[in-house]
């Protein structure tokens, strides 16, 4: 029987982790709160680097993927041609758009998933926003990854998979650049300020980044900021290295979603610290704020207030 509480859902949203951990878990928790056994058309959408790949093995663990970052599964990409007559091993299938469509035509693509859908089988579609238009079936939940995470539940009055891609691809350019000036931070406190890493850990915010201290430290905070600053001006480049290291320039610096950053900082365009220590009483940590702001006055009070819904006249 259809689920009418699903009716009153408009969209929910979460941020963006920097962290490949917190991404994976947050997929978890999304697959918890959303997904119902009758849902079988999952759109994904947002730009390369977003964190797609992990927030979907998040939401279904063991899903094996027909590409990711490394390598590419010829037997996956190519199972758009099979007849279905092991449909039954199989009740999950992922498709990534953008590799699909370099691999095989565009109708032989909507003839697999319509006939997925048939047999009743899950299609989980990476960059639905290109499937869609051929397609025409909207997908029963549609997740957007950028500076946050959006999930929808698609009705007759939308939202369309183009109108979620717009909003997260972006935003995205903002998570790049939070993440970025994060590990640089981090950079700088363990090298020059000598604090420990093992009472540092990241959270999550839009436009900047936490570091929640498990005590609280003596730091010359005017110091850091300065710091923070002149290794930014000094336009870096920003590799990966691999999946644990990123290099800031030369420097090999330990990192847990080295894809997640922008290719220079001189593509970092505004950036202060927050001059003091904020303490959260729900974590019982110490909390050290940068925001993607010249404001050093800025109000963090009202930073996570919804945003990217806009009224407009119809």
């Amino acid at each position: 029987m259809y689920n009418r509480i699903q009716e009153y859902s408009v969209f929910s949203q979460y941020f963006a982790p920097h962290g490949r951990e917190r991404l994976l878990f947050l997929g978890e928790q999304i697959a918890q709160r959303h997904l119902t056994y009758t849902d079988r058309l999952i759109g994904i959408v947002g730009d390369a680097g977003s964190g797609k790949s992990s927030l979907i093995r998040g939401m279904f663990p063991g899903l094996e993927l027909s590409n990711d970052d490394d390598m590419l599964n010829p037997r996956k990409i190519m199972q758009v041609r099979d007849l279905f007559e092991d449909v039954q091993q199989s009740t999950t299938y992922h498709i990534d758009m953008r590799f699909q469509t370099a691999f095989t035509q565009m109708f032989e693509i909507v003839d697999f998933v319509k006939n997925a859908l048939d047999h009743k089988r899950r299609v989980i579609v990476e960059h639905f926003n290109l499937l869609y238009p051929a397609l025409g079936i909207n997908a029963d939940i549609l997740v957007g990854i950028g500076e946050e995470i959006i999930v929808t539940r698609p009705s007759i009055f939308g939202p369309q998979p183009q109108s979620i891609y717009n909003i997260v691809s972006s935003s995205l350019h903002y998570r790049k650049v939070a993440h970025s000036i994060e590990d640089i931070t981090i950079m700088i406190l363990t090298s020059e300020f000598g604090v420990d890493r093992k009472i540092v850990y990241p959270s999550d915010m839009r436009n900047g980044f936490i570091l929640k201290f498990t005590k609280e430290v003596d730091l010359d905070f005017e110091l850091l900021n300065t710091r923070i600053k002149e290794e930014i001006a000094k336009g870096l480049d920003i590799c990966y290295c691999d999946e644990d290291h990123i290099l800031i320039g030369e420097r090999k610096v330990a990192c847990n979603f080295p894809r997640l950053h922008v290719l220079n900082t001189s593509e970092v365009e505004e950036f202060t610290l927050i001059k003091r220590f904020i303490p959260d009483p729900k974590t019982n940590t110490y909390c050290l704020v940068g925001v993607l702001s010249n404001n050093e006055n800025i109000a963090i009070d009202n930073l996570n207030t919804v945003h990217f819904l806009q009224r407009k006249k119809i």
